[in-house]
């Protein structure tokens, strides 16, 4: 088997005490199955990939989130004009007394660590991390006391404005991209009524579909068939269901279209796909 790629925070960090850097990823292309050892805030600004963490797909677009770990395994798949950053950060420098526990997660295993920034959310974390990405590459004492601080001014940041996209009381008011969001990921298993959806939230369709492409490169169609695909490789991967009973928990009503379409995606049957993971 191959051995997994392990990164080093001597390639990232320009000296070992600071604590914090920034990987630009402009665009983030195709990366093997890592791991690190230091830990990571992955925030998504455009474009779409699959992002596989400790074997579970995600299908990521702008405003996604994801906390790693060093131990954790994760890579990029399929990616199209894909952009993020990497905050790297390693837990053993941190100085300064705050509640770092709370605010970066995952220092608890059972904690979720898939989340969406809303959009002013990220309007307010840019300036942040453009700072944190200029700071980071000195040396000098109070260039590693500022990005220790600019790190808690960006968790602070993102803990106020994070939702998990299956708790709709964690929603921000009023964000177009973020309610559409999170009324298609929890619309997997069943048919997705945007004309209801743009009259019950008083919002322009046909605006609306324009918004969702420009953000994610996707139609809204195709992004709803990447969602479900990608929980059917999860249960197909941690479950003993049958294709039909995959097929119909992710919103596809014909098992024998949703291997065709499967199969499309995948470049291999369900069946298959499934052999690859059993043993």
């Amino acid at each position: 088997m191959r051995e997994t790629l392990l990164l080093e925070s001597r390639d990232y960090l320009p000296s070992e005490q600071m604590p914090v850097a920034v990987a630009e990823r402009y665009p983030q292309m195709g990366f093997a199955t890592h791991t690190h050892q230091f830990c990571e805030i992955v925030i998504v600004w455009r474009g779409n990939g699959l992002h596989v963490l400790n074997d579970r797909p995600y299908r990521i677009t702008c405003g996604d989130i994801f906390y790693i770990r060093a131990s954790d395994c994760h890579s990029y798949e399929s990616v199209h004009d894909l952009v993020l950053d990497n905050i790297i950060y390693c837990p053993e420098r941190l100085r300064l007394n705050a509640q770092w526990e709370s605010l970066l997660p995952p220092f608890d295993t059972t904690s979720e660590r898939y989340w969406r920034l809303s959009t002013q959310g990220m309007v307010q974390a840019r300036p942040i991390i453009a700072q944190l990405s200029q700071e980071s590459r000195k040396t000098d004492s109070l260039s590693i006391q500022l990005t220790e601080a600019l790190l808690l001014q960006l968790a602070i940041v993102i803990k106020r404005y994070r939702y998990a996209v299956d708790c709709v009381h964690m929603l921000p008011d009023g964000e177009q991209l973020d309610l559409l969001m999170a009324a298609l990921q929890s619309g997997i298993d069943g048919d997705f009524d945007l004309p209801a959806f743009c009259q019950r939230h008083q919002l322009t369709e046909r605006a609306l579909k324009l918004l969702f492409r420009q953000q994610t490169g996707m139609t809204i169609n195709h992004y709803l068939r990447q969602l479900r695909l990608c929980q059917a490789k999860r249960l197909l991967r941690r479950s003993e269901y049958r294709i039909s009973d995959v097929a119909a928990r992710c919103g596809f009503e014909d098992s024998n279209y949703f291997s065709v379409v499967f199969t499309r995606e995948a470049g291999m049957t369900p069946r298959e796909y499934r052999q690859r993971f059993i043993g």
